[in-house]
């Protein structure tokens, strides 16, 4: 049998990539969407993520601040201009955005167990003790979530977040101390990206830009840089 890791990567539409919230949230994930045309959300207890059709829409800042309410903390990707009067800018930082290669050989891993709504607690818990990033009570139902138990526990997990058409990002991440450099991370992206192909779909990843030892590994694996991204946190008008 061919692998999917032999076969010619799928076509897919990178530009949507520039802005992957929106696109999934207009695209495969528009079922989850709160919003409108110009500005739309997922739900609290899904993800975290606000995004907009373009900055440069009239009306933007309007729609995204009727979207939020007032006094709202809300973080921004992709914007780098001065704020409109009544915004506050509460920080920042800087963010990389990876995509699958040629050199990226995907395959299963046996020992991994897929996770859903029983297993949420389990996975929130192993977010809060290793936080590679934000996840929510339902955010298992953006995509496929799998992991690794010992004793009971749950002590390894990676799954589907984002989902512009013809990609998929890989996320949540994540290893307890007492587990590591045992590969299950790895294991765990490549069965992952494994699924992501098997749909004809493309893998990509975020990451925060001072995360180097999670970026080199992801770059080991076989995935490249696409982009940096600038994310900021902001409060609106009250």
């Amino acid at each position: 049998m061919t692998s999917a890791s032999t076969l010619p990567l799928p076509h897919a539409d990178a530009t949507v990539l520039d802005n992957a919230a929106w696109h999934s949230l207009a695209g495969p994930h528009a079922s989850f969407a709160i919003g409108g045309d110009l500005a739309r959300r997922y739900p609290a207890d899904v993800a975290p993520f606000v995004a907009v059709r373009s900055w440069d829409e009239p009306g933007v800042w309007d729609a995204l601040h009727e979207l939020v309410g007032p006094g709202a903390e809300v973080g921004l990707s992709g914007y780098e201009g001065e704020l409109p009067a009544g915004w506050e800018y509460l920080g920042g930082g800087e963010g990389v955005q990876l995509v699958e290669t040629d050199a990226l050989h995907t395959r299963p891993f046996e020992e991994a167990i897929e996770l859903g709504a029983d297993d949420a607690a389990d996975m929130i818990a192993l977010v809060e003790r290793n936080q590679p990033g934000p996840f929510r009570p339902r955010t298992y139902e953006l995509g496929r979530y799998i992991g690794i138990r010992r004793e009971g526990r749950l002590v390894a997990m990676a799954g589907e977040r984002l989902h512009p058409a013809g990609w998929t990002e890989i996320s949540a991440v994540a290893v307890d101390a007492d587990h590591r450099r045992q590969g299950f991370a790895s294991r765990l992206v490549l069965d992952v990206a494994f699924h992501i192909q098997q749909r004809g779909d493309r893998a990509m990843m975020h990451a925060a830009a001072t995360n180097v030892n999670a970026i080199a590994a992801y770059e080991k694996l076989g995935f490249a840089l696409r982009r940096r991204n600038r994310f900021a946190a902001v409060r609106t008008p009250a």
